[in-house]
């Protein structure tokens, strides 16, 4: 199923933050590091004002986002209830045509669904680390998505 995307606005950001904590609910793994006021701040101020923000909408509700710096995807999150349903996709077909020449993101290692995903879309695994770079001190993954024959960095 399809959903509408378009760029995230500003009024965007609640709806955006409430997608994340969502979809990192189930994750015990590696908790929010944020009270959930400190994600809608962050959302409102950091991703939607520093990042290319797309938003997946069904029925006239955010279900899902992507938030693309330069070489990066910093984040694709669609809620429990829209995954599985070919949204992820869509925002990840939409990243890769948005940065035609790659990128690269994060994933803890212990999502074992988002790295299957991924995978299957043709992102690499470039290296795994023990977690102390990242707020969560979770154990995480750095993928990257090229096009084909393009030289990995």
């Amino acid at each position: 199923m399809s959903a509408a995307v378009r760029l995230a606005r500003e009024d965007d950001a609640d709806a955006v933050a409430d997608v994340f904590l969502a979809a990192r609910a189930p994750m015990t793994y590696a908790p929010v590091a944020h009270t959930a006021d400190d994600v809608r701040r962050e959302f409102g101020a950091l991703v939607i004002g520093r990042h290319e923000v797309w938003v997946a909408e069904q029925d006239g509700r955010v279900v899902a986002f992507a938030a693309l710096s330069a070489d990066e995807l910093e984040h694709l999150y669609v809620e429990p209830g829209a995954q599985s349903s070919g949204i992820g996709a869509q925002l990840l077909a939409l990243a890769q045509e948005r940065r035609p020449s790659g990128f690269h993101f994060w994933v803890f290692q212990q999502n074992e669904g988002a790295r299957r995903f991924y995978e299957r879309h043709g992102c690499v695994l470039i290296r795994e680390t023990d977690g102390t770079g990242n707020e969560e001190r979770a154990p995480d993954a750095l993928y990257e998505w090229r096009p084909a024959g393009a030289v990995s960095s």
